[in-house]
């Protein structure tokens, strides 16, 4: 079935000499991988693997089986132009840390729009604003809405949030723990949008101690979760 659909790509992976495979997440049918033979091979080629840069916000026409195979591509442009995603290097590096995580996170292959609409409307949020040091904390979190764990804020009064759980707790348990000053931290961002990160002020230790916790939080409740390997590079560009 041919389908035009808007697309986001989470990674691409040479195969073989001169061809790629895509992984994206699409309006119309959740994530799907596709294989561009020969796009590697041909400077002349309609589609050229520079429209495949991690989170690329693309639209795309595409054969789509639903087979569970990989499926191709026929035509491609690009829905939104980045400013500064790709020429920034520090949110490069956050777009980088950000597909990854996403590429570990999204196991849907079926329509998703709430999800679709959140990643294209926090994608174009970042490329238009100044990079706050707190962006992808909050973009995970407010990700995982739409995975089906974010936190319970019920009773965020209390001093102990369980990660296994998902709640706060007045007493500790014996499941990985966010307490203390990471705890109230961690209360910061909840419930808050990108507009007021500005006033979320943490010290650069308190930054990679809360990010370690919420990639703990991931790997807790997404099934097969990896551990991004660009965590360390990104720690590095805001140390």
């Amino acid at each position: 079935m041919q389908v035009t659909t808007k697309a986001i790509v989470l990674s691409s992976l040479k195969y073989g000499d001169s061809s790629l495979i895509v992984r994206a997440f699409t309006r119309s049918d959740g994530l799907k991988s596709y294989l561009l033979k020969g796009v590697l091979a041909s400077k002349k080629a309609k589609i050229r693997p520079g429209y495949f840069l991690p989170l690329m916000q693309l639209e795309i026409v595409a054969s789509h089986k639903n087979k569970g195979t990989l499926e191709s591509i026929r035509d491609v442009k690009v829905a939104l132009p980045y400013q500064t995603l790709h020429t920034d290097i520090i949110k490069n590096s956050v777009v980088l840390f950000l597909a990854e995580m996403l590429g570990n996170s999204i196991q849907e292959q079926e329509q998703d729009e709430s999800l679709f609409n959140y990643l294209e409307y926090a994608l174009q949020w970042m490329d238009v604003h100044p990079l706050s040091p707190n962006f992808h904390i909050l973009f995970l979190l407010n990700l995982t809405k739409y995975l089906g764990f974010y936190p319970d804020t019920t009773q965020q009064n209390l001093p102990f949030f369980d990660l296994m759980e998902g709640s706060f707790s007045q007493t500790p348990t014996l499941n990985p723990l966010i307490e203390n000053e990471d705890l109230g931290n961690f209360r910061k961002f909840l419930g808050t949008n990108f507009e007021a990160l500005e006033t979320i002020q943490l010290t650069k230790s308190n930054r990679r101690e809360l990010l370690k916790m919420v990639v703990q939080y991931f790997r807790l409740h997404v099934h097969g979760f990896r551990e991004p390997r660009s965590l360390a590079v990104l720690n590095a560009v805001f140390s």
